[in-house]
């Protein structure tokens, strides 16, 4: 079952645009189970990332990459206050995964744009459908 960890950041003033580089340039990061993530400004100088994983061993099993990947951003990084030090990470599975519901498709109305399409290439060919082949006659 996936699981995800989220980790709240703080940005020192004036490394908004580095910190976020620093995930863009993040497109592979070689983290065994890691099947994406997202970062998102939540405010002034805040930031969330959450990362979706295959299941939550392969978040324990990457923590030490993940610390490294820290340690590279760390001096861009405000202490988040409360002992927390410089990030605030939370992770784990096993709850709901839904998604945006499913959209009815209406294939009367595609019906209908094919037909008046039709006719529209019938007018143009002098009344005979585009495109059709001519009856030749033989002789």
């Amino acid at each position: 079952m996936a699981a995800f960890n989220v980790v709240r950041f703080r940005v020192k003033p004036g490394n908004e645009e580095r910190f976020v580089e620093f995930h863009r340039s993040m497109q592979d990061p070689k983290l065994k189970g890691f099947m994406g993530g997202a970062l998102i400004k939540t405010g002034p100088q805040t930031f969330c990332m959450v990362g979706e994983w295959r299941g939550f061993q392969n978040i324990v099993d990457a923590r030490p990459q993940m610390t490294g990947l820290l340690d590279g951003m760390r001096d861009r990084l405000e202490d988040m206050g409360g002992g927390l030090g410089v990030t605030d990470p939370v992770s784990g599975g096993g709850g709901a995964k839904f998604g945006a519901p499913k959209v009815a498709k209406k294939p009367a109305a595609k019906k209908k744009a094919r037909r008046a399409t039709k006719r529209a290439g019938a007018k143009r060919a002098g009344g005979k459908r585009a495109g059709a082949k001519r009856a030749t006659r033989k002789r």
